[in-house]
């Protein structure tokens, strides 16, 4: 073909052919085995195009409902102690960070529904002014914190979380005292105990 001729009719047929046959080369031998494990040939997975499309297994725990959000400050005098606790079904997860203004003792810790009452698990126990991380949930329950300030001045405690949780209050040994939560569109939740169920 000349330059500044256009192209005759067959040779634009000649050229779309030739494309949707790459692409269909293209689609068998790479895009199928990459993205949808699809290896009719065996050269995906000789290449190793078909562990780009497999699951791993793990890595995403699905949850049922909107996560919330949370926050909370608590000013300790020397000495003193709070408990801060979230309703967490088996499964749930969270994510959180809290600080003090001074030295603090601090424990998370977990108590399963049906336990028998002053029972619970401890996952984390330190002295310091932070901490924060990811937990999820080994049983439901009620799981949270227990702060003591071991300073000689007041301290102030301020937590942050995102989880999968239904409900936080501070506790106490004649009751709690409920929070209101935060759904994902920022609204502000009823507050509700923060209980486990009972044996």
């Amino acid at each position: 073909m000349s330059e500044g001729r256009p192209a005759s009719r067959k040779q634009i047929v000649i050229a779309t052919l030739a494309a949707l046959l790459a692409a269909a080369v293209l689609l068998v031998f790479a895009v199928l085995p990459a993205e949808y494990g699809i290896d009719v040939t065996g050269l995906g997975g000789a290449v190793g195009l078909t562990q780009l499309a497999s699951v791993r297994p793990g890595v995403v725990s699905l949850q049922t409902g909107e996560h919330k959000v949370d926050s909370a400050q608590f000013v300790l005098g020397p000495f003193q102690f709070i408990e801060y606790k979230y309703r967490l079904e088996k499964g749930g997860s969270m994510v959180y960070s809290w600080n003090a203004t001074g030295q603090v003792m601090a424990q998370l810790h977990s108590e399963p529904d049906g336990a028998p009452l002053g029972y619970a698990e401890t996952f984390d126990n330190q002295q310091g002014t932070r901490g924060a991380g990811t937990y999820t949930a080994p049983f439901s329950g009620i799981h949270g914190w227990y702060w003591e300030n071991v300073d000689q001045k007041d301290v102030t405690i301020t937590i942050a979380t995102a989880g999968f949780y239904s409900a936080a209050a501070e506790i106490f040994s004649g009751g709690d005292l409920p929070h209101a939560l935060t759904d994902l569109h920022g609204r502000k939740l009823p507050a509700a105990p923060a209980t486990r169920a009972r044996p």
